[in-house]
């Protein structure tokens, strides 16, 4: 109910949203050099510091990069107060990017993918509040009188009596100023929405494979611009059909089964084979040397593993987690994990 709710307020107020970004271009095949950065969950001040350390932007944010590729496996947001400012920078840096040959590619994570189909459990109450404007009691004030009666239903469904005052003023507890600006923001034809779907799921780039939680053996025999176009339909609909790609635990953004077998947490059962042959699997099916992956943690740093076949790089980048800010670096067959010290990444 509260979902139909939030699309419906979307929709309202779709008409505020900023102009979004355009289709991810053609992947580069031969960049000079490739980077590689982890989940960042809202903590702008650690991803600044690593792409400076990366020699990707200057003293001003701008992009330095030349012809590099830069890669950000996902999970921008959640958990940390940040996010618009990630996601705002990344944009202007893919337009800066392109300008002198070089290109930023931004993975859908698995917390893309819920804040655009409204599962907001990990949302930090700063992402909210960072939408908010001298307008923003106006458009809460409107978008609760466009949807009052499915506000009112919605409440009253949770089994609770309450008066059509409480439930307003409920409401208002459970809406901070910025939030309704959120959501139209999110929604799939919002601006960061819209950059959601047009962004890749996975992407193949000299031969190394990219994805934020892993490809499965499930999936290996799969196109990549199948699973891309597969995980745009279905957050564009926010689809909660039970066989969606996107919230299949063997799927491209939730797999932790190449990193970690053990721990279960949301995963299915293990493909009965070892990681070994998942991966000469998955490699194979795709003609790649390697693959990439943010998702499961590894504290312990970026973790290079099955003779560099396979690198995990979610080093719980962000304060929330307070692991290592880190960065992988790909040029030719030269593969190096770097650790950020210092706060401006100098």
């Amino acid at each position: 109910m509260f979902g139909r709710m939030w699309r419906a307020i979307a929709l309202v107020i779709a008409a505020w949203a900023i102009a979004g970004v355009g289709a991810t271009p053609g992947l580069a095949q031969r960049p000079p050099r490739i980077v590689a950065i982890g989940d960042l969950h809202g903590d702008y001040a650690a991803y600044r510091a690593i792409v400076r350390a990366a020699g990707l932007i200057d003293d001003s944010d701008r992009w330095t990069g030349g012809e590099a590729v830069l890669v950000q496996t996902g999970d921008v947001p959640d958990r940390g107060a940040d996010t618009l400012s990630i996601i705002r920078h990344l944009m202007r840096l893919q337009r800066e990017a392109l300008q002198v040959g070089g290109q930023v590619v931004a993975l859908v994570g698995n917390h893309e993918m819920m804040n655009v189909t409204g599962d907001l459990r990990y949302v930090h109450p700063d992402e909210f509040a960072a939408f908010a404007d001298g307008s923003s009691v106006r458009r809460r004030r409107r978008a609760y009188q466009a949807n009052h009666a499915a506000i009112e239903q919605s409440y009253r469904a949770r089994g609770r009596a309450m008066s059509g005052h409480a439930i307003h003023r409920a409401w208002l507890e459970d809406t901070p100023l910025g939030k309704v600006e959120h959501r139209a923001a999110w929604a799939p034809e919002g601006e960061i929405g819209r950059w959601v779907v047009s962004n890749p799921a996975v992407a193949l780039i000299d031969g190394t494979l990219f994805a934020h939680g892993g490809i499965s053996a499930a999936y290996a025999a799969m196109p990549i611009d199948e699973i891309n176009r597969r995980v745009a339909a279905e957050i564009a609909a926010r689809s909660d059909a039970p066989d969606a790609i996107i919230h299949d635990s063997a799927g491209p953004l939730w797999y932790r089964g190449l990193v970690n077998r053990e721990s279960g947490e949301g995963d299915r059962a293990p493909p009965q084979m070892s990681v070994e042959e998942e991966l000469d699997a998955v490699l194979r099916a795709h003609g790649a040397r390697r693959i990439v992956v943010g998702h499961t943690p590894v504290p312990e740093g970026i973790a290079i593993r099955h003779d560099g076949r396979l690198i995990a790089i979610d080093t719980g980048i962000s304060a929330h987690y307070g692991g290592a800010r880190s960065y992988l670096e790909i040029i030719g067959d030269r593969v190096v994990a770097h650790v950020v010290s210092g706060e401006d990444g100098q």
